[in-house]
């Protein structure tokens, strides 16, 4: 049962966000009306990033390993936690590069998620992560469950989610599981649909955040020093070399390298490659973008060439596409950076999505 709380709004749940990121879980549980009392992350720019936009939440940069439940500022008898969320590092687990080995020792941060649980007992729990991570990451994710369930007393259930389902205008599948401690959570049902069936909403597209393109500036560190930038302000792209900008002309809108004549591929693209086709291509205006990544303004590490000028997205752009307010301070000066921050957070509608259901099932649990 969830107990009432002392700080804050009146039945305003709380909420502590285990590593955060520049902050794109939380944004979706601030719109969904938690309260989130503490977030943990490594990352310094991150952190930073994190900090910025919300400052009434107690930031703990550093491993989640050196973390207790009692650093928390939210686990106190009279400030009791409802919800704990988190995607522990999934390099191990991606199907998007074999870089990562699958003994990488991140994968194991997961069991430290599931220590702070144990810690803090919050009345509900969300995890966040890529679909490989009940493949490949099965060991990991038995572990954690039968602890969150045999040892803690929750009752979890989970699934593999397409955010544009949830209004995301991107493609992108991430694994879910949510859990009450004492009583079931259910996954929230989609809100959208690719044609509109089941008297669903149509899937969000690129077209909403692209459609009117105005030029972005070429990126130059000097503006971005000393500044307060926002998303609005880092509406730039890095500077491509003529040939990067002679294959994203002859890019087809939703193809990939396959579409650049032979003589204008990369080396590593000619004669008997098979390797990734998603790079080296333009998104498609009138459906979701291809998963936005860290690579998001790089022409070979995705399909983020604009759907109809030769370049990449921007940032802004990207951050749009993510769901990021344009008025999200984003104050960094480094284009790796900010294209980091961006490309590993959750988009914060399904953030938002996942919050309000989740929610609404513990308000209910207070009646």
């Amino acid at each position: 049962m969830i107990r009432e709380h002392e700080a804050g709004a009146p039945g305003q749940l709380t909420a502590v966000d285990l590593f955060a990121g520049g902050g794109g879980f939380t944004e979706g549980l601030k719109r969904a009306g938690f309260r989130v009392t503490d977030a943990v992350e490594r990352d310094e720019v991150a952190a930073r990033v994190y900090r910025d936009n919300n400052p009434e939440t107690n930031v703990i940069v550093d491993d989640i390993r050196n973390v207790s439940g009692s650093m928390l500022i939210g686990s106190s008898p009279a400030r009791p936690i409802d919800l704990v969320v988190g995607c522990p590092p999934c390099q191990g687990f991606t199907s998007l590069t074999s870089t990562w080995p699958r003994d990488d020792p991140r994968n194991d941060l997961i069991k430290e998620m599931g220590r702070l649980i144990g810690e803090l007992l919050p009345a509900a729990v969300v995890i966040e992560n890529v679909p490989g991570i009940s493949k490949k990451g099965r060991d990991h994710l038995d572990q954690f469950i039968r602890y969150l369930t045999f040892d803690l007393g929750y009752i979890a259930s989970s699934a593999v989610l397409q955010v544009a389902d949830y209004g995301v205008p991107q493609m992108r599948r991430r694994y879910v599981l949510v859990a009450g401690r004492g009583f079931p959570l259910t996954i929230p049902p989609p809100t959208h649909h690719k044609t509109g069936a089941n008297r669903l909403m149509k899937w969000n597209t690129v077209a909403s955040i692209l459609s009117q393109p105005d030029q972005p500036d070429i990126y130059n560190r000097h503006k971005f020093v000393d500044g307060d930038n926002t998303v609005a302000d880092w509406h730039v792209t890095r500077k491509i070399s003529e040939k990067n900008r002679e294959r994203l002309q002859h890019a087809r809108p939703g193809g990939d390298w396959r579409d650049i004549p032979t003589a204008l591929r990369p080396a590593c693209h000619q004669g008997e490659y098979f390797g990734f086709r998603n790079v080296y291509g333009r998104m498609h205006i009138d459906k979701p973008s291809p998963a936005i990544t860290s690579g998001c303004t790089t022409p070979s590490k995705g399909r983020f060439g604009h759907p109809s000028e030769p370049r990449t997205i921007s940032i802004k752009e990207a951050a749009q596409i993510q769901q990021f307010p344009v008025d999200y301070r984003l104050n960094v000066d480094r284009i790796d950076d900010a294209c980091s921050v961006i490309g590993n957070a959750l988009p914060c509608g399904f953030a938002e999505s996942l919050g309000k259901h989740v929610r609404t099932q513990l308000v209910a649990q207070l009646a």
